[in-house]
């Protein structure tokens, strides 16, 4: 069933009495990369529930976890972008 970016969600639930979080999906680019996880590590992530269109899985919730934006400067960006235009022209040359 084709389902429209909006309608693939992914809600991640969890309280704080419990130490294990819910995850529900319905975004295949989830659903692989949290399969890869219960493959990889069986005994902590679980796939508790599947339908033809979304996946259940639970995890620890420690699992979960927030970040904070990466912050550049403007001379570090300059930088980064000119050691890609090194690798890049390097790339060029060698499949030439």
């Amino acid at each position: 069933m084709k389902m429209t970016r909006y309608e693939q969600e992914t809600i991640i639930n969890f309280n704080a009495q419990d130490q294990m979080a819910t995850i529900y999906t319905r975004d295949p680019a989830v659903m692989r990369k949290v399969d890869a996880l219960v493959i990889e590590y069986p005994d902590t992530f679980k796939c508790i529930g599947e339908t033809g269109i979304d996946k259940t899985y639970e995890m620890p919730k420690k699992y979960v976890t927030y970040s904070h934006p990466r912050r550049c400067s403007d001379k570090t960006i300059v930088e980064r972008q000119e050691k890609m235009k090194r690798i890049n022209a390097i790339r060029i040359r060698k499949t030439d």
